[in-house]
């Protein structure tokens, strides 16, 4: 009789609820991305701020959500689903194995004579964020080409192509124009990304455990996941201009309308991406789905539909 193992199991069970979450998560992530790339459908409109003063606000979530329907039904939130969940399912096998064999080499390490770091000090937090950075890396690394493929489905709303359609058909497409290099467009920020993100989650939420929560305090490990939570989100913050700059790289030049002049500049390097967006003020553009307020000495171009 053959049994699975725990951590097969474990596994196998991480894979269908990421997969269960990336399909109610993809509408969002595709409204997300076309307005990161800066496609503004629908003109800004009058409505009220927090304080009631009027301002000229640009079309929220919902509204975003309608206007995709109206053109391609319902079907037509979920573009780019196949190569996501793809990404998803490797990258979660990937990191799962990665990280096992960096557990094992570190007890492996202690049985050597290596003396184990006490649970919840420094060293222990550094070699375990060490730990799933090597793990969150190459997941990263052998998902991205599935990531770009994503984001390419997405971004052919723009100009109504059909260039990448299916998987396979994508793969063949992106190897025969751009080259191997072409699967891997905007893997540094994103890799950037991914690893200051953990470091700064991980070394804040145990600065803030070890001096700012006393452990005779009532609920402790609430208050300890409770930070953990709050330091994630201030990491995702600091490093959202690497998640924008490295799915504007991924399309970048790659023969769509969204990636290609007048609709958007061509960049030969993610750095050069981006100088543009700082100078611009764009560092932050599709951090917000909602309250999104019309960018200050921006015009609207009906006919593109973006801003100048």
């Amino acid at each position: 009789i053959s049994t699975v193992s725990p951590k097969m199991a474990d596994t196998c069970g991480q894979v269908l609820l990421g997969s269960g979450l990336t399909v109610l998560s993809h509408p969002l992530m595709y409204i997300k991305v076309l307005i990161q790339v800066g496609h503004e459908p629908l003109a800004p409109t009058l409505g009220r701020n927090l304080f009631g003063r009027q301002v000229y606000q640009l079309p929220g979530l919902f509204a975003y959500a309608k206007h995709i329907i109206k053109i391609d039904g319902k079907a037509g939130l979920f573009k780019g689903l196949g190569p996501r969940l793809c990404a998803g399912s490797i990258g979660t096998i990937v990191h799962s194995r990665v990280l096992q064999k960096c557990q094992e080499e570190g007890t492996l390490q202690v049985l050597g004579g290596q003396q184990k770091a006490a649970e919840g000090s420094l060293q222990h937090v550094v070699n375990e964020t060490t730990k799933e950075m090597v793990a969150r890396s190459c997941a990263t690394i052998v998902t991205h080409p599935f990531h770009v493929i994503t984001l390419r489905c997405m971004v052919q709303f723009i100009g109504r192509e059909t260039k990448y359609s299916g998987v396979f058909d994508s793969i063949v497409t992106i190897y025969r124009e751009e080259g191997m290099l072409g699967f891997f467009a905007g893997l540094i920020p994103r890799l950037l990304c991914d690893i200051l993100s953990l470091w700064i989650c991980n070394l804040l939420a145990h600065a803030i455990n070890t001096y700012a929560i006393d452990d005779s305090m009532s609920h402790t490990g609430e208050i300890k996941n409770c930070s953990q939570a709050v330091t994630g989100f201030f990491a995702s913050m600091l490093t959202y201009p690497f998640v924008l700059v490295s799915n504007l790289m991924a399309v970048n030049n790659c023969g769509l309308a969204g990636g290609l002049p007048p609709y958007a500049s061509v960049y030969p390097t993610w750095v050069d991406c981006w100088r543009h967006l700082s100078r611009e003020g764009n560092m932050s553009r599709g951090n917000s789905l909602f309250f999104r307020k019309l960018p200050a000495g921006k015009m609207y171009a009906v006919d593109q539909q973006r801003f100048f």
